[in-house]
């Protein structure tokens, strides 16, 4: 009988947390959806910008895009950080040492296959997974196939290209992601990654003895969010920032003067012209319809795709706030081998 008033309290407790965090999520899903139309409102409407010129364009992406990515990471930190304060990182790793290395690849890739983040939107994954204890190799496997492998692009080349191209595009990223994240499995990579990503409240919490309530986790992993987004918030505005400039804009004439079918240098060319676009695959993939039917080469176009979704400026500077400078440059590095050799394999059998 004595012990009936503590277990009302705590069933009492765990309802009213489980009312907050169901107003919490409501709150979130209302602001993401009423986002784009409230900035069509304000930049059309109250300061009265074309939103189909360059200029209204990019000041409508800054807002719509800071405020989008914002609310992903900060989402997905806290959903990502509420479902972690139930496992330790001892028992990821526990259990991740029970199977065969290359099964966690395997299963990075495909998680990210299925995805449908952009580069910017799948750090908070990439924090995440690594805070839980997943080795950095096989986290970098899912960073690069999230946004690489999207399902609108994957549906739109099989519209233009029947199957054959598509399942070899997913293939071959799937394939080029696995092998970049075995080759830098390779090195100490836990040197090369800010701390704050290792220690996290969310982590103490769940390698604690006691079992944690729904109102400790919710606590945790609210701070984890907060501390986060105190970090990279910066971050997210120079890469909106710079995305707004460019986003959108592909130099068309460039490829078709430089990047034609008879330069051996075009595959390089056009991966390295993707960097500092940013673009995701459902705006690119009409361009690189374009510019095929102009003759140039299908490796060429993929090679640019990729580079723009994979390695776009923009997401290289947000994960500068998790990742030192060293490992971006091996990342980035791997990655472009990579892309140019699914570049000139495409070209090679198309």
């Amino acid at each position: 009988m004595s012990s009936s008033p503590p277990t009302t309290e705590t069933s009492t407790n765990t309802r009213r947390d489980l009312a907050i965090l169901l107003s919490a999520a409501a709150l979130w899903v209302l602001v993401y959806f009423v986002n784009r139309p409230l900035w069509d409102g304000v930049i059309g409407g109250l300061v009265g910008l074309d939103l189909e010129s360059r200029l209204g364009h990019a000041v409508h992406f800054f807002f719509y895009d800071t405020v989008k990515i914002l609310l992903l990471v900060g989402g997905l930190i806290y959903v990502i950080g509420l479902l972690r304060s139930q496992i330790s990182p001892e028992r990821v790793r526990s259990t991740l040492a029970g199977r065969r290395a290359i099964t966690g690849y395997l299963v990075a890739a495909s998680f990210g296959a299925i995805t449908p983040f952009c580069s910017c939107s799948s750090v908070p994954l990439f924090i995440g997974f690594v805070a839980a204890g997943v080795p950095i190799g096989v986290t970098l496997t899912f960073l690069i196939t999230s946004p690489l492998i999207n399902q609108v692009g994957v549906v739109m080349l099989l519209g233009m290209f029947g199957w054959q191209v598509p399942a070899l595009y997913v293939a071959t990223g799937m394939t080029m992601a696995v092998i970049a994240g075995l080759l830098l499995s390779r090195l100490n990579l836990d040197r090369w990654v800010e701390p704050f990503v290792f220690d996290t409240p969310v982590g103490q919490v769940a390698a604690s003895d006691a079992k944690p309530t729904l109102g400790d986790r919710m606590g945790a992993a609210r701070t984890e969010t907060v501390d986060i987004l105190r970090k990279v918030w910066p971050y997210v505005l120079v890469g909106i920032g710079l995305g707004a400039a460019i986003h959108g804009w592909v130099p068309e004439d460039f490829f078709a003067a430089h990047a034609g079918p008879d330069n051996p240098l075009a595959v390089p060319l056009a991966a390295v012209a993707g960097i500092p676009l940013y673009a995701n695959v459902a705006s690119v993939v009409p361009l690189v319809e374009a510019l095929w039917t102009k003759g140039m080469g299908l490796g060429t176009l993929m090679a640019f795709m990729m580079s723009v979704v994979a390695l776009s400026l923009p997401s290289l500077v947000l994960l500068k706030r998790v990742l030192k400078i060293q490992l971006i440059a091996i990342f980035t590095g791997v990655v472009t081998v990579g892309i140019l050799a699914i570049g000139y394999l495409f070209n090679l059998i198309a």
